[in-house]
């Protein structure tokens, strides 16, 4: 655990600086964001899934904005009305 004492006659802008700079050089800030942003690596079968259902998804999209089903707000958002459309598929 990190502690700073503030000195005497020290402002309070110097204080939080050398916070910091203990917390900096301490890493507690890299161990915190390697946790915080932890991905479970996946294999190239499951990445290569992953990035065809998005492409699909995307088609769907476009799809359903040039058709006039959907506008680009109703894209935007996340309705079931608008999950209900992209769960159906594009036309064969």
């Amino acid at each position: 655990m990190i502690e700073v004492k503030k000195k005497e006659h020290e402002s309070v802008e110097s204080l939080i600086r050398r916070f910091n700079k203990r917390i900096q050089q301490s890493g507690v800030l890299l161990r915190a964001k390697k946790r915080r942003f932890y991905e479970v690596p996946r294999t190239k079968d499951e990445r290569r899934g992953a990035a065809l259902r998005s492409r699909l998804i995307q088609q769907r999209k476009e799809y359903l904005r040039k058709t006039g089903q959907l506008t680009d707000e109703e894209l935007k958002s996340r309705s079931t009305k608008v999950r209900n459309l992209l769960k159906r598929g594009l036309p064969k």
